[in-house]
Order: C-alpha cells, then sequence, then structure tokens
C-alpha cells in the first residue's frame, strides 16, 4: 500500500531516508520532511508492506533550470528508497509511478532525477524505468 506523506509521517520518512542519506540525522530529516510535505510543491509517498513501512518517495517540482529538459515546471525524483530486504519486487516501481503521476497532475510534461556516478544500482534502477542519461556531471568545492 501506498500512502502520501503528511507532516504526521515526517519521523517515519526520516527513519527510511537516514538508511540512504546517512550523511544526516534522523532528526534534521524529520524537520525537513515536515516542512516539506506541508508545501504544494512536494510529496513523499511511503511504501508499507502490511502495517510496516518499508520504502518512500520524494518528488519535487523544480523550476530552475533541469540538465536535459525543455519545459518548466519539472516533477524531480529527489530519492527513493526501498529496505534492503525488499527490493526486487517492483515496489520502487510503484513509488516512481505514484511520483510521476502526481507531477503530471501538477501541469508537468517531464520528469527528471540524478543519481551519484559511483551509484550503479541507482544508475541501472533510472535506466529500467525509462529515464535517459543526459548527462555526467562531477561538482567541486573549496574553503576559501
Amino acid at each position: 500500500m501506498i500512502k502520501q506523506a503528511t507532516k504526521a509521517d515526517a519521523l517515519t520518512l526520516a527513519e527510511l531516508a537516514i538508511q540512504m542519506w546517512e550523511d544526516n540525522t534522523v532528526e534534521g530529516l524529520t524537520e525537513e520532511f515536515a516542512e516539506l510535505v506541508s508545501g504544494e510543491n512536494a510529496v513523499c509517498y511511503i511504501l508499507y508492506e502490511g502495517e510496516v513501512p518499508i520504502g518512500f518517495a520524494q518528488c519535487q517540482l523544480r523550476f530552475d533550470y533541469v540538465e536535459g529538459t525543455e519545459t518548466s515546471p519539472v516533477g524531480y525524483l529527489e530519492g527513493i528508497f526501498i529496505r534492503e530486504d525488499f527490493r526486487h519486487k517492483g515496489y520502487a516501481k510503484e513509488l516512481l509511478q505514484a511520483c510521476e503521476a502526481w507531477a503530471k497532475g501538477k501541469g508537468c510534461t517531464e520528469f527528471a532525477s540524478d543519481c551519484e556516478l559511483d551509484n550503479v544500482s541507482s544508475w541501472q534502477f533510472h535506466l529500467a524505468m525509462g529515464f535517459q542519461e543526459a548527462n555526467r556531471v562531477i561538482c567541486f568545492t573549496k574553503g576559501l
């Protein structure tokens, strides 16, 4: 079962997301998700197997330029995660379809995403879901 998350689900989202975004804290993610799901330009979905939350997806509208797209806004898959013991059952595809339907309902005609260059499983997932690679980027930073 897929449920659209509300502010009350922020902790559940954070507990799933911390398994993917390990350089964050549950507290920080909880605050971010509470704010995110309260707005009109973002949505999060939680996937349950029975009563157990096993995955989530975060989607937002992006109004700035999105690599490889021609329209604005663009629906953007910010993150998608399925607990390891529940993978390869089509659950991520179901979450992605919910995000795409939401974006289409918001008037989007294009949908985009990204992944880290070394995240081969994410790259393979995106290709399997019909995404086309638009570009490869390495970002740099330095202190001043």
